[in-house]
């Protein structure tokens, strides 16, 4: 299935490791020129380097903290610069620190929404007046399943990578006649450092090891074991490719299975 990807452009936040790096790689697989990002420089250049060197499609790299608001603006034009315009947007923020809702102050819920909410509107804001350009404009906000099956101990995470899915849902409906597709993409448990961090934290809660809460959590799943991020590459990518052009408004689980409501 050709996806109509050669020779387009993306920016792809938060992609010198994990999920944000399988998509940026599998997109330059596809032909897509990538500009990847890191909060530090020699991250951002090494996955750069990476990836034109394995897919054969240059790759350009920027580093900036995307929760940073004068610097979003900064790295979506140096990005529109190096790579002659823009046709897609992925905005991938990480996530807040694991905790109950009483161990976190005033300060820290106002630290989660600046990274998990405010950076993907400060990076979509910034990027409009170019996505408008493209024939085939598509944004992707990448969040969490909890957000439709929330965890305990991730309250912060629970609570505001909610508000970016009614974000990129009220996009769609904003924005739809302009054709720019705007979706959100939900991973549920993937291999990453971000997972290894959860479960050592619960360890720690719960007075056993990482490797048995991974064991249990991967217990829960349908599919019987986590995920791998080339897994959640191959939705996303097909997600913000010419190939999607009807799925708009969307809120896609790549979750083995775990969430279990119907909708």
């Amino acid at each position: 299935m050709d996806l109509q990807l050669k020779d387009k452009r993306a920016f792809i936040a938060g992609s010198s490791k994990g999920l944000g790096f399988a998509t940026a790689l599998m997109l330059a697989h596809e032909g897509c020129q990538v500009a990847v990002n890191s909060r530090e420089k020699k991250n951002a250049r090494a996955t750069a380097k990476k990836i034109t060197k394995e897919s054969g499609t240059q790759a350009y790299g920027f580093a900036g903290d995307v929760s940073k608001a004068a610097r979003a603006e900064e790295l979506i034009q140096a990005a529109v610069e190096a790579l002659g315009g823009l046709d897609i947007l992925i905005t991938n923020a990480g996530g807040p620190p694991a905790g109950s809702f009483e161990i976190f102050d005033e300060e820290a819920w106002q630290k989660a929404v600046n990274l998990s909410l405010m950076s993907h509107v400060r990076l979509i804001r910034a990027a409009l007046p170019h996505l408008r350009k493209s024939s085939a404009a598509s944004v992707l906000t990448m969040t969490s399943y909890t957000v439709k099956q929330p965890l305990p101990n991730l309250v912060l995470s629970n609570s505001v990578r909610a508000a970016t899915v009614g974000l990129t849902k009220s996009l769609a409906l904003e924005l739809g006649k302009e054709n720019i597709r705007f979706n959100s993409i939900l991973p549920g448990w993937t291999a990453t450092e971000r997972v290894q961090e959860i479960m050592a934290f619960r360890a720690k809660n719960n007075k056993t090891t990482a490797e048995e809460e991974f064991a249990k959590q991967t217990a829960e799943i349908p599919l019987g074991r986590m995920g791998r991020p080339e897994e959640f590459a191959n939705a996303a990518v097909f997600l913000v490719s010419p190939a999607a052009s009807y799925i708009h408004g969307v809120a896609l689980a790549v979750d083995g299975g775990i969430i279990k409501g119907t909708f």
